[in-house]
């Protein structure tokens, strides 16, 4: 028997050479690792080649990824994308109905970035697909420039709603220090979605389902980079491993027959 719950860390499709690929970038395995002390498999982009129902059944949580694609405007009927936007439908054909099978099932789920971004989409959200030329809102990019610890340092605060989750995991401390590297942003507010933080210039940071009968959160910034440094970080992906450890001795017991 397993010792450590099952997480499912989604992909993007991709080339590499002349060959199509399923990639996922390593901090968000690290954190899912080191984190929540848990085991990671990559989910490729394959639709429906993979049956979600089969692949709720073994996992005990999922992370759904930042990427730099965005969720392809007609899924929540936003109007055309700039010229050169990266798109990746295959991951928008298995992530957009596999979140919400996920969350129905009561499997775990941490969304970051364009995870959070999937997340008010499946509810029926929409998004802001160029914040910076947004007035009132600030530029929420990172400068490419920049060595990475400088992208993924410390940018702005957000606002932690009273009784929120992330509330209870800051310690209740009412603000925190995260990072910004997006450019599209939540419009509207999805039906279902409860906000959980707010950048000062009122762009929604994070949600969670407010119905969801297990762990469901989503951030627009990046936790996984500091996961290990950041008590915050570090909080998000604990309670996550906690949240996918208990859905692991449920299915267990489950397949097992017996009662956990």
């Amino acid at each position: 028997m397993l010792n450590k719950p099952l997480v499912g860390v989604t992909a993007d499709s991709t080339e590499i050479g002349m060959h199509r690929a399923h990639v996922v970038v390593d901090k968000y395995i690290t954190a899912v690792v080191e984190g929540a002390g848990a085991l990671a498999v990559a989910i490729p982009a394959l639709g429906e080649k993979q049956p979600i129902p089969a692949l709720l059944q073994s996992l005990d949580g999922l992370v759904f990824t930042g990427s730099a694609s965005n969720v392809e405007p007609r899924r929540y009927g936003g109007a055309p994308s700039a010229p050169g936007t990266l798109h990746d439908p295959a991951r928008d054909a298995t992530t957009l109905p596999l979140m919400r099978a996920a969350i129905e099932s009561g499997v775990p789920v941490l969304a970051i970035c364009r995870g959070f971004q999937e997340m008010n989409v499946v509810y029926g959200g929409t998004l802001h697909q160029r914040v910076h030329e947004l007035d009132g809102h600030d530029d929420h990019r990172e400068n490419q420039t920049d060595p990475l610890d400088v992208q993924y340092g410390p940018a702005h605060t957000v606002r932690l709603s009273d009784g929120g989750l992330l509330r209870t995991l800051a310690g209740n401390c009412t603000e925190a220090r995260v990072n910004s590297l997006h450019a599209q942003g939540i419009a509207k507010l999805a039906p279902g979605l409860t906000v959980e933080a707010l950048a000062p210039d009122g762009l929604i940071e994070a949600v969670r389902v407010t119905d969801a009968v297990a762990f469901a959160l989503g951030v627009q910034w990046h936790p996984e980079w500091q996961h290990a440094s950041d008590p915050f970080s570090t909080a998000i992906f604990r309670a996550f491993g906690a949240a996918c450890r208990a859905r692991m001795s449920v299915r267990l017991c489950a397949q097992s027959g017996a009662h956990p």
